[in-house]
């Protein structure tokens, strides 16, 4: 018998806030430590996009989801918002006394590779990969597919993964944030 190794999938609705982008980053972090990955570059990408998403993403009454999942030796990290008309862009020309306008480009800097999945309307998904060194206690292995999406940022292109397919995991809609992480929301 064939059998399967779960792919390993943290998924939450947050609200696109400040408090939101930081739960987000927080969440991820401690998600990471349960599958024994490194933070580090993670939490800075999954901070730097939860800042986009509360920031340029932002509808009122609409929240924007985090998912994490690992497939081989890559951690993808997904946000995703309801503002499909509000593209994510690098911008190399922001001011250097200005605090907006390089999170695209430590993205860019930290991910393997990252870029932009277009949705239903009015969603789009930025997402970013990150390979995992090889002593990472990866928690999960699994088949690898395609998506159609646009490629934005992509480091060493010859030595790329190929983009894992979203897990199929039934996600809840709402997550009760204090009780599914130990976290106080309040």
């Amino acid at each position: 018998m064939n059998q399967e190794t779960p792919i390993p999938t943290f998924s939450v609705l947050l609200s696109p806030t400040p408090r939101g982008a930081r739960l987000a980053r927080l969440l991820a972090t401690e998600q990471l430590r349960t599958w024994g990955l490194p933070l580090d570059p993670a939490e800075h990408i999954v901070a730097e996009l939860a800042a986009n998403a509360a920031t340029h993403g932002r509808v009122p009454g609409r929240d924007f989801r985090l998912t994490l999942y690992v497939i081989a030796d890559t951690l993808r990290v997904e946000l995703t918002d309801t503002r499909d008309d509000r593209l994510p862009q690098v911008r190399h020309d922001a001011e250097p006394d200005s605090e907006t306008g390089r999170g695209l480009v430590i993205v860019d800097a930290l991910a393997h590779r990252w870029g932009l999945a277009e949705g239903l309307r009015p969603r789009k998904t930025v997402w970013a990969e990150i390979v995992l060194p090889p002593e990472a206690g990866n928690p999960g292995s699994g088949a690898v597919g395609d998506q159609s999406q646009r490629t934005t940022g992509v480091r060493e292109p010859d030595q790329a993964p190929p983009h894992p397919a979203p897990p199929s995991a039934n996600s809840p809609s709402r997550v009760n944030i204090a009780n599914s992480a130990g976290f106080r929301v309040g």
